[in-house]
């Protein structure tokens, strides 16, 4: 069957078909509308979006959180993907980072600082205030103790021993040069990071 159809004839014929898929398309058909009205809505259209790090290793991927009010109104973690922004990891995350929700909801996460007192056998909360008030007279209190200006020779050593301080590795550039900057100038020896453990 030989069909003769000149060049017009055909762009014609083109344009009507690609106009016809077009309208289609644009759900201007019924299978169109009847395929909508099952679509249930996105399951992040009411959530709040917001970006942070991963804490699982030292790569520091970037992660999106999607949060929403649950029955109690209290915001509840519904979704966690890697960020395709975040120079990183591109938006892929690892399995323990793919993992991250059940993470943030578990029950036994702590939300709040704990402290066991003397003679006690249980964990009591603490507001931040009182941890961070505690945490900074225990470290005045050893460095002032132990910290060792010079040694058995007389040579300036600055050195402070007894306690040791372990950065987390999750983080940028700048902040971790000023950590370590911090902890040498108080003496500690004992520093390490996170991303060698």
């Amino acid at each position: 069957m030989n069909i003769d159809l000149s060049r017009r004839g055909f762009l014609k014929l083109a344009g009507a078909g690609v106009a016809a898929t077009s309208l289609g398309a644009m759900g201007f058909g019924k299978a169109e509308a009847a395929e909508l009205a099952h679509v249930r809505d996105f399951k992040l259209a009411q959530t709040t979006e917001t970006r942070n790090t991963c804490p699982y290793c030292s790569v520091a991927c970037g992660i999106i959180i999607y949060a929403r009010p649950d029955d109690t109104g209290a915001r509840r973690v519904v979704h966690i993907e890697g960020d395709a922004d975040h120079p990183t990891n591109r938006g892929t995350l690892c399995p323990k980072g793919a993992a991250l929700k059940d993470f943030v909801n578990a029950e036994t996460r702590l939300t709040e600082p704990m402290v066991r007192r003397p003679g006690s056998d249980r964990f009591e909360p603490i507001s931040w205030d009182e941890a961070l008030d505690r945490i900074a007279r225990a470290i005045k209190d050893d460095r002032d103790a132990n910290f060792l200006a010079t040694n058995e020779l007389g040579v300036p050593v600055n050195r402070w021993t007894t306690t040791g301080f372990l950065a987390a590795s999750a983080t940028t550039n700048e902040t971790a040069w000023l950590t370590y900057k911090v902890v040498r100038s108080m003496g500690i020896v004992g520093f390490d990071n996170q991303a060698r453990v």
